[in-house]
């Protein structure tokens, strides 16, 4: 039977280190052994069912086991996976589904049922996961013009304005070596999880596998419960957004996590004085570290996180980072650029429209959406992120989804989607909207109605009536 490379980074870890802990949740403790088994065991059931290579298929789930054995079964069985937040709502999903042509999904039923026909459940030790066709056919493959393809990702989290990003198999075991030439990570390590696994699969959870690092599934991102599972299980490394990093920073306990190594924020900016914070509160200095689906982890902050916790750091070994002018030509250190990135794991292709990364790469170079400024002995700092894009939690949000969705409602002629400072999250989603002539909204039904077809960090928490919008000379929308 054919191999899968990224499934068999998990077969060699169970043979490795077959008694070593692999997975802390809230079911228990699972040895690398009993990971791969139970893995095995759900690649078989699929593959029983129809799943093979040239498909694709959805997994969705909660972060924990089941989310780990979920993936790699399913990239086991040869087709290409899509991670899929339990967050997302069913029309976010129908939306996937026509864009992306997944085959099949399954899912832990832990969140909303993606597919409304006949299932099939798929017992475990511990739960169990629903299966479903979607009725793509299955003459119609899955990214044929890729070789391998093992992740289809969407950059914003579902599709939106986003683009489907698709990643080899050679080129996920590219990306995690790459990364851990600077992460470090190994057996005696056990890593703090806080993140959404369905948005840091790829070049974390298959990672630490690779390496036989241990790790430790929060059952929410809340100091206290963060601190608990840190202590309990010897963590070494905690991989967080702004938002946990802050919540610890405010935590008003005196208790530390003494064997944490490496506190890495990511996913989003982080300010120095929540660094500053958190190092006052926990005697470790927080490293920023710069993630993209595109390409990886191409840029970290270990060595001068103390000095510098606003930049995101030096390019990793292998990677080539410069600052771009128009022209897409390097800029001499000091000044102020377009991001672009060389090196290994680089995505294969997008999906929609069918274009290789050799068609879209500047002179070699990935181009980035941020601008950024890089000191004579290589240190990188990020200038100003992408103007339409939002982060929120450390995910990113795309106003244009969010307009679209309230301009469903006959009432709304436009709207207009913007962010503002919270004390907590960093920052929240606010609406202006432009009502058609004689129009009445109320404000909470509308609130509502987003939170019933977005995910809960993409809704508006405010909303306003606004008269008009400032719209630019061309007739689009000026955004703040």
């Amino acid at each position: 039977m054919r191999t899968w490379p990224v499934y068999e980074i998990l077969r060699e870890a169970a043979q490795q280190w077959p008694g070593n802990d692999a997975v802390h949740d809230e079911f228990g403790t699972m040895t690398f052994r009993e990971l791969f088994a139970e893995a095995e065991e759900l690649k078989n059931q699929l593959t029983a069912l129809g799943i093979k290579e040239g498909m694709g298929i959805g997994v969705m789930a909660a972060n924990s086991r089941y989310f780990i054995t979920g993936i790699f079964a399913a990239v086991g069985t040869g087709a290409a996976v899509m991670p899929m937040s339990p967050q997302l709502k069913k029309a976010e999903i129908d939306e996937i589904l026509q864009e992306a042509k997944l085959h099949a999904i399954i899912d832990d039923r832990t969140a909303a049922r993606p597919l409304d026909d006949v299932e099939t459940i798929i017992p475990m030790k511990a739960g169990s996961f629903r299966f479903g066709f979607t009725g793509v056919e299955e003459s119609v493959a899955f990214a044929p013009f890729v070789h391998e393809p093992a992740f289809l990702r969407f950059t914003s989290g579902t599709t939106g304005k986003s683009k489907g990003v698709i990643v080899s198999h050679q080129s996920v075991l590219d990306r995690i070596e790459g990364a851990n030439n600077g992460l470090k990570l190994g057996p005696g390590d056990t890593v703090i999880w806080v993140l959404p696994m369905a948005y840091h699969f790829m070049v974390s959870i298959i990672l630490y596998v690779r390496f036989g690092a241990a790790i430790a599934i929060a059952k929410d991102f809340l100091a206290k419960n963060i601190i608990e599972i840190t202590n309990l299980h010897k963590g070494t490394m905690l991989y967080a957004s702004p938002v946990q990093i802050r919540l610890l920073a405010n935590d008003r306990g005196t208790e530390l996590m003494p064997s944490l190594k490496n506190v890495i924020s990511t996913s989003a900016g982080i300010g120095p004085d929540v660094c500053k914070a958190f190092k006052q509160r926990f005697t470790i200095d927080v490293s920023q570290a710069y993630g993209i689906i595109e390409i990886g982890l191409p840029i970290l902050n270990y060595t001068k996180s103390d000095e510098h916790p606003e930049a995101v750091g030096y390019a990793q070994p292998g990677y080539i980072v410069d600052m771009l002018d128009e022209n897409y030509k390097p800029l001499p250190n000091g000044h102020t650029g377009i991001l672009g990135i060389k090196g290994p794991g680089m995505f294969d292709a997008y999906l929609l429209p069918p274009t290789l990364s050799k068609d879209v790469l500047k002179n070699g170079y990935f181009i980035t959406a941020d601008y950024a400024s890089k000191a004579d002995d290589g240190l990188i700092k990020v200038e100003g992120r992408s103007k339409s894009v939002i982060n929120i939690s450390g995910l990113k949000v795309f106003p244009e989804e969010v307009e679209a969705v309230l301009e469903m409602i006959p009432e709304i002629k436009r709207a207009r989607i913007s962010s503002s400072p919270h004390p907590l999250l960093g920052q929240i989603i606010e609406a202006e909207v432009v009502l058609n002539e004689g129009a009445e909204i109320d404000i909470e039904d509308v609130l509502t109605y987003c939170k019933k077809r977005l995910s809960a960090f993409k809704a508006p928490q405010r909303l306003k009536v606004v008269d008009s919008l400032p719209m630019t000379g061309s007739g689009k929308l000026q955004r703040h």
